[in-house]
Formats: structure tokens, sequence, C-alpha cells
């Protein structure tokens, strides 16, 4: 199996289609679950699946809601592309046990629809810890959600 960091192909669609909503006024809510090293999510993820979640001490199946740090904005990447993007807040497991390959950002409003996986690049593990994902930098060419 395999994890492959990336905006979902169905996201880029439904992005045109005008079904994910990030605000400011009324957004949909939008949620990130963890996945082991087994999990197979990558572009051709449609929706959350519980299919090799993290299962562990601390952690809820369908993981954290996320909140929005920085509504949609524009500006310049730094190759002075023009970019629109949108970024949320770090989030966390406290008192924790679990080990987890990646993730999966969802919006749970539009029927669990995908949005971007993450890959770790290796397990990461707490024992009785906090488990931080700590989001890039809300800026054109960090953001998490970027639209060159």
């Amino acid at each position: 199996m395999t994890i492959a960091q990336t905006s979902t192909t169905s996201f880029k669609v439904e992005l045109l289609q005008a079904v994910h909503n990030f605000g400011p006024t009324t957004p949909n809510t939008f949620k990130i679950a963890l996945y082991t090293a087994a999990s197979d999510i990558g572009p051709a993820t449609t929706a959350y699946t519980a299919t090799n979640e993290v299962v562990g001490t601390g952690y809820t199946a369908g993981g954290n809601t996320l909140a929005i740090s920085t509504s949609p904005t524009s500006g310049n990447s730094t190759a002075s592309i023009p970019t629109a993007f949108v970024s949320f807040s770090n989030t966390s497991w406290t008192s924790s046990s679990i080990t987890a390959r990646g993730a999966l950002i969802y919006n749970s409003t539009q029927g669990n629809k995908s949005v971007a996986v993450l890959d770790f690049g290796a397990d990461k593990t707490t024992a009785n810890a906090t488990f931080l994902i700590t989001f890039p930098a809300a800026d054109a060419s960090s953001a998490i959600v970027r639209i060159s």
C-alpha cells in the first residue's frame, strides 16, 4: 500500500462545481483523519474512509475538526506566480498512543468528500504524548491548499 501526498483529483473537479466552501461566511466543516502505512490514499481518493485509519488511545475515528486560519485569499508565490490559498490552524491529539503514516483532509459537510492527502514520509508515533500536525505558513508559496 502507499500514501501519495496531493490535492485529490475529485477535489479539483469539485472546486469548479462550487462544492467546497472555505468561507469566510458560513464555511463547510473540514476534518483531518490519520492513517497507517497500510493505507492506500492518494489522488484517486474521493471521500473519507475508515479503512486503515489509525486506532489507538486518544484518537477518535474520523479525526479532528480543523479550524480555518486563513480564509481564501491570494498573493504571489516566491516564483511571482499569482496564487489563491487557504490554510488551517495546527491540530493535535493529546495524551495519545498512536502510529500514523499519513492523513486525509476532508469536507464533512459535503458527504465527507476528500480535499488533500498528507504523507508524513515515515511512521510517526506517540506514547501517551501529543500527536501534533503543524500546517505550513499560510502564504502563496506554502499554504496547505493552493491554486496557482
